[in-house]
């Protein structure tokens, strides 16, 4: 697939009063291809907005260089084609949603009609089709976080750069954006996605790379960097505690789920293989078998703190 987004040694610094350096960016290379939701994460001041800055030619790299749809980054005839949501987007107050969209419509290029018809789906969407003319200096936190990203859908962009697409939401708003996100990524969108909230990463994107204090630690797909090399998960049902004795020889551990369930986690294939003859010689069975997965969350508090994954 076509890269989207591509960066070759991405770097950002500042000079400080004593002509030091103060990094924010160092050396990123990474890439996005085309419909692929990728997920970008790290601590506060890690350089993620920097990253976005940079991408959307706001910030100037000091060096490096970087590219969307082949074009350099800044390129006007890439505009259209960004969908852009900032973290805590600020908009004048004194409009309605109706309005904003149709401001931001305009500046997309798009003819009256259309600007009418994609915004009255877009507030359907995202649930503010009853406060399409109150003011935004009215709207919650959480209201102005749906309007904005009804903003950065307006022109049907190609790629979405969404920073904190659910913050200030409750529970239900973060389903709902979650679950509209993986429709658009149905339809073939390309996403870049900030968050905080890792278990919202690892539901909806198909690769993370995760940034700390400016630098890349650790980049791949869901299946690479949450599988536990070696490790595997086994499910038994209609167990009894004798089948479990025998079974312990044979595994790193077992926990009951119910009083039909037990869950047991071996440490390679050999001792998978020995659990299953087991089984197979008792009147239990054999429900399911997959690699042993820790959560995106585990994995980023390892390399963030410089403890090694595994």
């Amino acid at each position: 697939m076509a890269d989207v987004v591509r960066t070759e040694g991405l770097t950002k610094y500042y000079l400080n009063f004593w002509g030091n350096k103060a990094v924010t960016l160092n050396d990123l290379s990474i890439s996005i291809s085309d419909g692929e939701t990728f997920g970008f994460v790290g601590p506060n001041g890690a350089g993620k907005t920097t990253t976005i800055k940079l991408l959307l030619g706001l910030y100037r790299p000091s060096k490096g260089k970087a590219w969307i749809y082949d074009k350099p980054v800044g390129d006007v005839a890439v505009k259209n084609l960004i969908g852009y949501l900032p973290e805590g987007p600020y908009y004048y107050d004194f409009l309605t949603p109706e309005e904003l969209l149709s401001f931001y419509g305009k500046l997309s290029g798009l003819h009256s009609a259309a600007i009418k018809r994609r915004s009255d789906e877009l507030l359907e969407i995202v649930g503010l089709s009853g406060a399409r003319k109150l003011q935004l200096r009215k709207f919650s936190k959480g209201m102005l976080q749906r309007v904005g990203l009804a903003q950065a859908l307006i022109s049907d962009p190609k790629l979405l750069i969404l920073d904190e697409p659910t913050s200030g939401l409750d529970p239900l708003g973060r389903i709902e954006i979650r679950d509209l996100i993986l429709r658009l990524k149905k339809e073939g969108k390309s996403i870049l996605y900030c968050s905080h909230l890792l278990n919202e990463v690892e539901m909806v994107c198909d690769r993370v790379a995760v940034i700390h204090k400016g630098n890349l630690l650790r980049m791949g797909t869901m299946e690479e960097l949450l599988s536990i090399e070696g490790e595997l998960e086994m499910v038994v049902r209609g167990f009894n505690e004798e089948l479990l004795s025998r079974i312990k020889e044979a595994s790193v551990s077992i926990s009951v789920l119910d009083s039909q369930e037990a869950l047991v986690t071996v440490d390679s294939r050999v001792n998978a293989d020995k659990v299953i003859d087991i089984v197979r010689g008792s009147s239990a069975v054999l429900v399911s078998m997959a690699d042993r997965r820790r959560s995106l969350e585990d994995l980023f508090v390892s390399i963030v703190k410089g403890g090694k994954a595994s």
